[in-house]
């Protein structure tokens, strides 16, 4: 009687959505609470069905028809709880969601894991806000809440659910080749705001929250999605930094919490065992000394970090018995499936334990409406996507996260008039930047300088800089996601520390990698963008120009001279 009678269509109501939120508030009280529609749903559960509700099946639309093909099988199969959804475009997957629902018993929980929103996933088709480190940099933390109302719109709108954010990773090891960018930044107390407004803003939208990734996994070196990082510190220093922004935002309602692939002999001092299918993490720690009663999510089980030590299906069960409500990405769901209820019969887990987190799982969907599903309609669906609304909040964080270090001598003193050369470094045409600054400037001359130019082509672009009067040096990591360093070669070192001081020193890229840069040691005036995207681009434009005055702070610690809270 829960199958879907026929595809409706799905109007996106703001102001509904949030009533909605609003009267069911306290999420974590009311997943633990009796619901009619929840008992009526469950007793129409085989156990198979029962155990089928923990797992996330992984969904993309960018693989081709044979593999969604294969998707919709398996969720007619199998039953699953719902998807942990990856690349594709929005109206393919509005098709994938729409075609799934229908086929599904119960309706499905869509998850995602957009930390800077849809377009995390889907960058050419979305909006992307941006990275939470360079939102460490805003000194106004309702901009962000901002963002989380509109992530929840588009959430909403394409039909998900739960996203997989924020981010509450204190990154304080430069090197991590995992976090970095998607951290808010090294201070636990910035960390916590920061994320507290972001979760806040998505929750009161109508949509879940997920904080990761417990018990933290910022001071590690390696990437867990290869291999299983230890983290060989106490419980005191877990207890007071990493763990921090876990206990206060539980204590702020916290709806979900993403348990991360890491070996810490402190807290589990079992060989080789991930912290995501340990029960003395997960239950002992997590559950029963910090108190939280939310849903728990393991990280993606297909990762290294957990099947490396626990393979063939047995990290599943694991993550069974350490507690967890839902296991993301299970490398194989029905072999999983088959041994949780042979470890059932076995008396490994108790079934009491599996219909309780079962009910908590069909109460959060509950909470989310899914009770009254309706199909996504697909009109208008990119407009809708790309609203004015989160282009100009978009415009906003980027002007607010720019950060002028040293000083802003040369920005006071720039001149529209006068011969300006724009030094570009690590590009070979014009992007958003160079156009605008062309743009606002009357005698502009561009120069593109990339580390596969000749020692003799750099001494002959140098000589031509100099006859300007006026110099911007604009660094452009174009990587997808900027690493804590950019190794520039030592000519190219050299030509930009030898304009360094009378220069503004622009950078669109990762915060750490100030520090490999010499011309930072000369510059006068550094303008940190953080990130290479058009909007970043447009804010430093902005903020040369005098448009915008530079107000972020950084979130980071650099090194001895660039320190955290740092900014002009």
């Amino acid at each position: 009687m829960f199958k879907k009678l026929g595809l409706g269509i799905l109007a996106l109501v703001s102001t509904i959505s949030f009533l909605k939120a609003q009267d069911k508030k306290d999420f974590v009280k009311y997943i633990n609470s009796q619901h009619e529609w929840v008992d009526a749903v469950f007793n129409t559960l085989t156990p198979k069905e029962k155990v089928a509700q923990l797992f996330l099946v992984r969904a993309h639309t960018n693989l081709g028809q044979k593999y969604i093909d294969s998707i919709a099988q398996v969720i007619q199969d199998e039953h699953l709880g719902g998807l942990v959804v990856f690349q594709g475009g929005p109206i393919r997957h509005v098709d994938m969601f729409n075609r799934y629902q229908s086929l599904s018993k119960v309706p499905l929980m869509m998850t995602f894991d957009g930390e800077w929103g849809l377009g995390m996933r889907m960058p050419d088709s979305t909006l992307s806000f941006p990275y939470q480190m360079t939102l460490g940099a805003v000194q106004d933390n309702q901009l962000i809440y901002r963002m989380g109302r509109e992530v929840a719109l588009d959430f909403q709108r394409i039909g998900m659910h739960f996203n997989f954010a924020p981010d509450v990773d204190i990154n304080n090891n430069p090197k991590n080749p995992v976090i970095g960018i998607r951290s808010f930044g090294d201070n636990k107390f910035n960390v916590t705001q920061k994320a507290k407004a972001y979760m806040d803003g998505m929750v009161d939208g109508g949509i879940l929250a997920s904080i990761k990734h417990f018990p933290g996994h910022g001071d590690t070196d390696v990437d867990s999605h290869y291999d299983l990082p230890q983290l060989p510190f106490d419980k005191k220093r877990l207890d007071t930094l990493e763990m921090y922004p876990f206990k206060e935002l539980i204590k702020a309602g916290a709806p979900a919490v993403m348990v991360a692939h890491m070996n810490i002999p402190s807290l589990d001092d079992t060989p080789n065992m991930p912290s995501s299918i340990s029960k003395k993490v997960v239950t002992d720690l997590l559950r029963n000394e910090l108190g939280f009663k939310g849903l728990t999510v393991t990280d993606a089980m297909d990762m290294k970090g957990v099947k490396k030590f626990f393979p063939n299906g047995e990290a599943d069960v694991q993550a069974i018995i350490a507690g967890h409500d839902l296991l993301e990405v299970s490398e194989n769901s029905k072999r999983a499936i088959d041994l949780i209820l042979k470890a059932i019969e076995e008396g490994r887990i108790a079934q009491a334990d599996i219909d309780a987190r079962v009910k908590r799982v069909l109460a959060a969907k509950l909470w989310l409406g899914l009770d009254k599903y309706q199909a996504t309609a697909q009109q208008n669906l990119y407009n809708d996507l790309h609203r004015a609304s989160a282009v100009q909040l978009i415009d906003e964080l980027s002007n607010a996260a720019i950060t002028a270090l040293n000083s802003t001598e040369k920005i006071k003193s720039f001149k529209k008039d006068l011969p300006t050369a724009i030094i570009n470094i690590g590009i070979t045409a014009n992007q958003t930047f160079q156009n605008e600054m062309a743009n606002a400037l009357t005698n502009e001359t561009q120069y593109f300088i990339t580390d596969s130019m000749s020692k003799d082509d750099i001494k002959r672009i140098t000589k031509e800089i100099k006859k300007n009067k006026q110099f911007i040096i604009a660094v452009h990591d174009t990587r997808l996601r900027p690493r804590p360093t950019m190794v520039l070669n030592k000519d190219v070192q050299g030509l930009m520390k030898k304009f360094a001081k009378k220069s503004i020193l622009t950078l669109f890229t990762n915060a750490y990698a100030v520090d490999g840069f010499e011309a930072t040691k000369k510059a006068k005036t550094i303008l940190l963008a953080y990130q290479n995207d058009a909007f970043m681009q447009k804010a430093a434009v902005k903020t040369i120009l005098g448009q915008n005055i530079s107000k972020g702070k950084l979130p980071v610690t650099i090194n001895k001279k660039f320190k955290y809270g740092q900014g002009k």
